[in-house]
């Protein structure tokens, strides 16, 4: 019967040489569950990847339910905040995929050998080198990725796709992005069964590779996601976006609610302080995620709230330490107050961050089509204030647990930041909203019941044309 599995992640290019091995048993819970669905993840190459943490707890939250599910990383192991319950196998390792492309005599080496490649201890040890690789040179091996015909990884697929029909045997297949998409043809010629595809971040990939490449890309992963029996995105605003950004006109998508775990913040209440000292972010220190768009805005704001500090938390990858450091003079020198507080290791140290925090803030450049770490802002209890672009609109809509500045105007940022400080009312009636509604709208348990429902309606409509035929 079936079974279910979580997976998500970034595409790398690694290559390393060890003689570690490891234990390469596939993990497959055995639970007799009436669905099976199967996850297709790509791990986050050493770092703590949103979608991964999405897809794992998206995991957990199905088989509360009931559901049978298995959670494939591909190219590099999950790294994770909470329980991983992704499998101990990674297919499609990293290493190996550099070396198939690189060199064409290394797809003729023995099978034993290409696992010692894909030991997760050493994908992962390699991992924290190759995050720091220039997306802008992946272009040759992005397409290589995506030739599922004549392309160097068409055996690797295949193998896949093999295991897949033979020893996890899912009802439902789900690929958390399009990046993976060259497998597809590998899977349709052995199963009949519903495969869909999640639209969640694809286009920064994509737009980080040099133009020619970006092109082909985009035309290939167009070609091959009009090949999905389903397609999925978190936002209306995202499927609009990748509709025209794909040329997928007249493809229909299914909106699929982010959901986090409330459980951990069950001891987090709205802060309804009298008044706010600490402005907090929390995501990837990275330009495109905004640190320094929320640094001018306080800098701006500062002689208004002289008390006010500045606090970040997040994954700082080295190569980003600059980034960081400028921030941290931009603060200094106007004489204001900013700390780092780290890359939390587990989700509860990821609470107490946010409980450190008396407003949120996370002012993007890149338009987000999730924004997860607004939603667990809320949940702990805080208000947010966001720009007026990406998914945040919908999410502040349905939530009612912040306000919106002008996108880009660093004044308007300020603004309303000083604005939602200083009136209280305000202030505790986005605390109180988010609090609630996102435990309504966009808890973990609410994802995976619209999620089993989408299931269960796409293998329906398959067994009646199976049986209309």
């Amino acid at each position: 019967m079936p079974r279910l599995r979580c997976r998500r992640g970034c595409l790398q290019s690694v290559v390393a040489i060890s003689l570690w091995l490891d234990d390469f048993d596939y993990f497959i819970p055995e639970t007799g569950c009436s669905m099976h669905v199967l996850i297709l993840t790509a791990g986050g190459a050493g770092m703590f990847c949103g979608s991964c943490m999405h897809d794992n707890t998206w995991a957990r939250a199905l088989l509360r339910e009931g559901v049978e599910v298995s959670l494939l990383p591909t190219y590099t192991p999950m790294l994770v905040d909470e329980e991983d319950l992704s499998s101990k196998h990674v297919f499609l390792g990293g290493i190996n995929i550099y070396l198939d492309y690189r060199f064409p005599f290394w797809k003729r080496a023995p099978r034993f050998m290409k696992r010692w490649f894909d030991s997760p201890r050493l994908l992962s040890l390699v991992s924290r080198f190759s995050a720091s690789q220039d997306a802008s040179k992946l272009g040759p091996l992005t397409l290589a990725m995506l030739d599922n015909v004549n392309g160097p990884l068409v055996a690797e697929m295949d193998e896949l796709a093999r295991y897949i029909e033979t020893e996890v045997r899912p009802d439902v297949i789900v690929f958390s992005n399009a990046l993976l998409s060259g497998i597809l043809k590998h899977l349709k010629k052995r199963l009949d069964i519903p495969i869909c595809c999640i639209l969640q971040g694809d286009d920064i990939f994509l737009q980080n590779l040099l133009p020619n490449f970006r092109e082909k890309a985009i035309t290939a992963i167009s070609e091959q996601v009009r090949e999905f029996d389903h397609i999925l995105t978190h936002s209306e605003y995202y499927r609009d976006y990748m509709t025209e950004y794909l040329r997928l006109d007249g493809i229909e998508m299914d909106l699929l609610p982010l959901g986090i775990d409330v459980v951990p913040y069950a001891n987090c209440r709205p802060r309804h302080s009298s008044e706010v000292r600490k402005l907090g972010y929390f995501a990837r220190i990275a330009p495109e995620k905004g640190l320094h768009n929320l640094v001018d805005a306080y800098v701006l704001m500062l002689e208004r709230h002289p008390e006010l500090e500045l606090l970040a938390g997040g994954y700082l990858h080295p190569r980003h330490q600059a980034y960081l450091d400028e921030q941290i003079r931009k603060v200094r020198e106007v004489g204001g107050k900013f700390t780092y507080l780290g890359s939390p290791v587990t989700v509860e140290e990821k609470v107490a961050i946010f409980n450190q925090f008396d407003l949120f803030s996370l002012p993007t450049d890149y338009h987000e089509p999730k924004g997860l770490s607004v939603l667990e802002a809320m949940a702990s209890g805080l208000a947010v204030v966001q720009p007026h672009h990406g998914a945040f609109p919908e999410i502040l809509r349905k939530t009612r647990g912040g306000v919106y500045y002008a996108d880009g105007v660093a004044e308007s940022h300020a603004d309303i930041l000083s604005r939602t400080i200083q009136e209280e009312p305000l202030r505790w009636n986005l605390e109180e909203n988010g609090f609630q509604r996102v435990r309504e709208h966009y808890s973990s348990e609410a994802m995976a019941r619209c999620s089993i429902e989408l299931f269960e309606n796409y293998i329906e409509q398959r067994t009646r044309a199976a049986v209309s035929t």
